[in-house]
C-alpha cells in the first residue's frame, strides 16, 4: 500500500488548524483565578465576554450572542406585519370567485343565445330558461357574501359551484388551511400533515382526544402508556419524543406561541383568524379538541408564555404558514435568550440545541456556542481542574500551569541578561547530577560511574572475563552545586491593597514566586504568611483562593513573628519578602488579641521593631517591597533596613513582579558566587 505524502512548510503565522485547548483556556483565565481564585467564576467571565483563540478568531461571549439575538427579533418585528395572514387567503379566493364568476357569466351568455334562438326548441329554451335563473341566483349568492373572511369561507361552503376547477381550488385552499392552522398548534405533526385526507384529520382528533385523556390521567396522579399512544400515534411526531414530557412540553411551546401571535394582532384580525379557525375546525370537531387540550396545557406548563406578545411594525406582509413560522421562531429566541440570561456555568450550555441556534443566529454563534460549553470539561480532561462536591477547583496540576503562566507573563517583561540560570563552573557535593564524569582524584567524593569505570578496565585489557579494575579505571560521576536559601514571603491582605488596585499584581507575584522556586529551585523552602489584623501561614496550593479581608489593620509584628517562626525550622541562608502598601497599623497584645490604631500608635511601632530585631539576630534578612509608599511608610521601612541591612524596593503594581523576581535571582547569584570561592 502506498503510504501517505505530506508537504511541510515553514510556519508564517498565516496557517490555521490549532484548535483551542485547555491550556489556552488557563492563560484566558489566569488574573480571574489570580484575583479571585475560583475557577466557576473565572469560567463564567469568559463566559459571558467571549475570547480569541490562538488563531485569533473571535468565540463570541454570551453578552454578544445575546446583543445579537435581540436584534435579529428586533430586525424581525421592524420588517414584517401580521396584517398579511389574510392576504394570501382572500387573494386565492378573490381568484376562484372571479373565475366562478367568468363560468357564470359563460353560462349566462350561452343561456340568452338559445333563448334567442329561433330554431331552438321548447325544451331547449325551458332549460335556457332555469340555466339563466340558477346563473343569476349563484351571482347574487356571491354578491351578498360577507365582507369578513371567516363569513366568505362559511358562505362558499354552503354554495354549489359552477365550475370545478374553481370548487376544487376551493376545496385544496380549505384543506391547506386547516394544515397550516393544526400545524400553528403543533410543530411536530407539520409534515405528518401534509395532503392529509378527510379520514386523517378524524385520526388526529382520536390522536388529540388520547392526549386529552393522558393529560387527565396524570393530574390523576397514574401514569400514561406513552409507549402505546406511540405505537398508535407516533406518525404524527416526526420528531420522535421520548417521554410524554419531552412531547407535553414542545406542544405547550408550540401552542403559546400561537397564542402569542393572536395576542401581537389588532382585535380585528384577531377575531378573523378565531372565526376562521372554528369554521374549518367545527365540522371535523377538532376544534374542541383542540381548545381542552389547550386548556390543559396552558395548566400544566403556566411559564410557556402564553401572554407574549410583539409589536409589529413592518410593511412585509406575512401570510398564515409564514406568520406561523415567525412566531415558532420568536418563540425560540425568547427562549434561548431566557435559558442564555440565566446561565451560570459553561456546561450548562451543553443543553443548548446547536442546530436551532445555527438556523436562528448563523454558524458564527453556533459554533462559538459550542466552543464555550466545552470549556471546563476541556480542563477537567486535562486535569487543571476537579469537581469536588459540586464545587469546581483548581487540581495540583493545575495550579502548577497557572503559577507558569504567570511567572511566564512576569518574565516576558525582564531583559534576558537578568533570567539566567543559576549553574557554577566548579563541580560540588550536592546531589543533583549533571550527568558528567570525570577520573577519581584523591580526595573526590566515591561517586563511581559503574559504566565508564568498566568500560575503561575492558579497554586497557582488552576484554575477557573476569574484569579486573585498578584505582586508574576509576571515574566518577559529578554533580552540580546546590546552594540552599529558605524564603517566607510576607503578603499583605489589609482591605487598603485592593482599594489602591494593588492586590493582584501583589498576588501574582507570590503565584509566580512559588512557581520559579518549584520547579527551578526545588531544594529551596518558600513559606508564605498573609497579614491584616492578624497573621496566618498559607499553604501555596491556597494561595489561588486567597482574597483580601475585609478588616483594617496591618500587623506586620505578628507576621514577622510568625516568619521568624517558620524560618527556624529550615536551613540555609534566610530571608523573608515583605509586600505591603501601608505602616504598621496593628499589634497582638499579651493575650494575643489584635489591637488596632490609625495613625500607628507608638507601641504598635515598637513592637513590630523588637521583632525585626529578633529577625536580625535569628540571621533573617528582611527586603521590603512597597507600593503607593507615603512618607510614614517609607520612615518605617528605612529603619527596618538600617537594623537589619535588608533591601528596600519603592516600586508601582506595574513593576513589582519586575523588582521581586530579579531580586530573588540575584540573591540567588550572590549565594552561589560566594560558595564558589569559599570553595
Amino acid at each position: 500500500m502506498v503510504g501517505q505524502r505530506f508537504r511541510y512548510s515553514r510556519w508564517d503565522g498565516s496557517q490555521k488548524g490549532f484548535e483551542l485547548d485547555a491550556f489556552d483556556v488557563m492563560a484566558e483565565l489566569a488574573d480571574d483565578l489570580m484575583y479571585h481564585g475560583d475557577p466557576m467564576a473565572a469560567l463564567r467571565r469568559l463566559m459571558q465576554d467571549g475570547f480569541e483563540d490562538r488563531n485569533g478568531e473571535r468565540v463570541e461571549g454570551l453578552r454578544e450572542i445575546l446583543d445579537k439575538l435581540k436584534q435579529e427579533r428586533e430586525d424581525r418585528l421592524q420588517n414584517f406585519d401580521l396584517g398579511g395572514v389574510y392576504d394570501e387567503v382572500n387573494s386565492e379566493l378573490s381568484d376562484l370567485m372571479s373565475q366562478e364568476q367568468q363560468s357564470l357569466a359563460d353560462r349566462q351568455a350561452l343561456a340568452d343565445m338559445e333563448l334567442g334562438d329561433p330554431d331552438a326548441s321548447a325544451a331547449t329554451k325551458r332549460d335556457a330558461d332555469l340555466a339563466k335563473e340558477t346563473t343569476t341566483s349563484k351571482q347574487m349568492q356571491l354578491g351578498m357574501l360577507p365582507d369578513d373572511l371567516a363569513g366568505k369561507v362559511r358562505g362558499l361552503q354552503n354554495y354549489e359551484f359552477e365550475s370545478n376547477e374553481a370548487q376544487q381550488r376551493f376545496d385544496d385552499l380549505l384543506d391547506q388551511l386547516r394544515q397550516q392552522l393544526v400545524s400553528q398548534q403543533f410543530e411536530q405533526m407539520s409534515g405528518a400533515m401534509e395532503n392529509m385526507s378527510p379520514e386523517e384529520m378524524a385520526r388526529m382528533k382520536d390522536m388529540m382526544s388520547e392526549l386529552n385523556k393522558m393529560l387527565e390521567q396524570r393530574e390523576n396522579g397514574e401514569e400514561p402508556d406513552f409507549d402505546k399512544f406511540m405505537e398508535e400515534y407516533g406518525d404524527f411526531f416526526p420528531g420522535n419524543p421520548e417521554n410524554l414530557d419531552e412531547l407535553l412540553e414542545h406542544m405547550a411551546q408550540q401552542m403559546a406561541a400561537t397564542q402569542a401571535m393572536l395576542n401581537s394582532m389588532t382585535p380585528e384580525q384577531r377575531q378573523q383568524l378565531m372565526d376562521l379557525s372554528n369554521q374549518l375546525m367545527e365540522d371535523m370537531d377538532l376544534n374542541f379538541e383542540m381548545s381542552r387540550l389547550g386548556q390543559n396545557l396552558q395548566q400544566m406548563f403556566p411559564d410557556a408564555g402564553w401572554q407574549q406578545s410583539y409589536d409589529f411594525s413592518g410593511f412585509d406582509p406575512l401570510g398564515l404558514a409564514d406568520a406561523s413560522d415567525m412566531m415558532r421562531e420568536l418563540g425560540q429566541l425568547d427562549q434561548l435568550e431566557q435559558f442564555l440570561q440565566q446561565a451560570t456555568s459553561p456546561q450548562e450550555l451543553a443543553e443548548v440545541d446547536i442546530d436551532q441556534v445555527r438556523r436562528l443566529l448563523g454558524d458564527e454563534t453556533a459554533d462559538s456556542l459550542g466552543r464555550v460549553s466545552e470549556l471546563a470539561k476541556m480542563m477537567e480532561e486535562q486535569g487543571l481542574i476537579q469537581n469536588k462536591e459540586g464545587r469546581l477547583e483548581l487540581t495540583p496540576r493545575g495550579l502548577r500551569r497557572l503559577g507558569q503562566q504567570v511567572l511566564g507573563d512576569l518574565f516576558k517583561k525582564l531583559s534576558a541578561d537578568k533570567l539566567g540560570k543559576h549553574d557554577i563552573e566548579r563541580s560540588g557535593l550536592g546531589h543533583e547530577r549533571s550527568y558528567d564524569t570525570k577520573a577519581y582524584e584523591f580526595g573526590d567524593p566515591f561517586n563511581l560511574n559503574i559504566e565508564r569505570t568498566i568500560s575503561n578496565a575492558i579497554r586497557r585489557t582488552g576484554g575477557g572475563t573476569p574484569v579486573r579494575l585498578t584505582p586508574e579505571d576509576f571515574e566518577i560521576e559529578q554533580t552540580e552545586r546546590q546552594v540552599r536559601s529558605s524564603t517566607v514571603l510576607m503578603l499583605d491582605l489589609s482591605l487598603s491593597m485592593p482599594m489602591r488596585d494593588n492586590f493582584l499584581p501583589a498576588k501574582k507575584v507570590a503565584m509566580a514566586l512559588y512557581s520559579l522556586i518549584s520547579t527551578q529551585f526545588p531544594q529551596d523552602y518558600l513559606g508564605m504568611v498573609t497579614f491584616s489584623e492578624v497573621a496566618k501561614e498559607l499553604k501555596p496550593s491556597d494561595l489561588p483562593e486567597v482574597s483580601w479581608d475585609f478588616v483594617y489593620g496591618t500587623n506586620m509584628q505578628h507576621a514577622f513573628q510568625l516568619s521568624r517562626s517558620m524560618l527556624a525550622k529550615e536551613t540555609g541562608t534566610k530571608q523573608i519578602i515583605m509586600i505591603t502598601d501601608g505602616e504598621p497599623t496593628a499589634h497582638l497584645r499579651s493575650d494575643g488579641s489584635p489591637f488596632f490604631n490609625y495613625p500607628p500608635s507608638r507601641e504598635t511601632v515598637e513592637k513590630t521593631m523588637a521583632e525585626v530585631m529578633r529577625c536580625t539576630k535569628a540571621g533573617i534578612t528582611i527586603n521590603t517591597f512597597m507600593l503607593d509608599p507615603d512618607s510614614g511608610l517609607r520612615g518605617f521601612i528605612e529603619r527596618i533596613t538600617e537594623i537589619n541591612q535588608g533591601r528596600a524596593f519603592f516600586t508601582s503594581p506595574e513593576t513589582l513582579g519586575d523588582y521581586v523576581l530579579v531580586d530573588f535571582i540575584e540573591h540567588k547569584r550572590k549565594l552561589l558566587s560566594g560558595r564558589r570561592r569559599s570553595a
